[in-house]
């Protein structure tokens, strides 16, 4: 009977809830909106959501690329506002 110690399944849990690694960049326009980018730097194609006061940008990132800027809609609104979440392609289009 095969054995595994706690320490190698703790690992295969910890791959298996991995977030694809990302940077998100922020910044302002010259007229004062706030504005985001996501550049993906793994090897994978990411699925991304940019979601801002209810509204939501779904789109795709291919390996070590960045996204457009993400606008918001009004002035108030800064970095903490935006919501932004990947997960990799593979995993919605097996």
């Amino acid at each position: 009977m095969l054995r595994l110690s706690p320490l190698i399944l703790l690992l295969f849990a910890i791959n298996a809830f991995a977030t694809p690694k990302i940077t998100v960049k922020h910044q302002r326009t010259a007229k004062g909106f706030a504005q985001v980018q996501v550049v993906n730097k793994t090897l994978e194609k990411l699925i991304c959501h940019v979601a801002i006061n209810g509204h939501k940008k779904k789109f795709t990132l291919v390996a070590h690329e960045a996204s457009t800027w993400y606008t918001a809609t009004d002035k108030r609104f800064n970095h903490r506002h935006f919501s932004i979440w990947c997960n990799l392609d593979s995993l919605h289009n097996p």
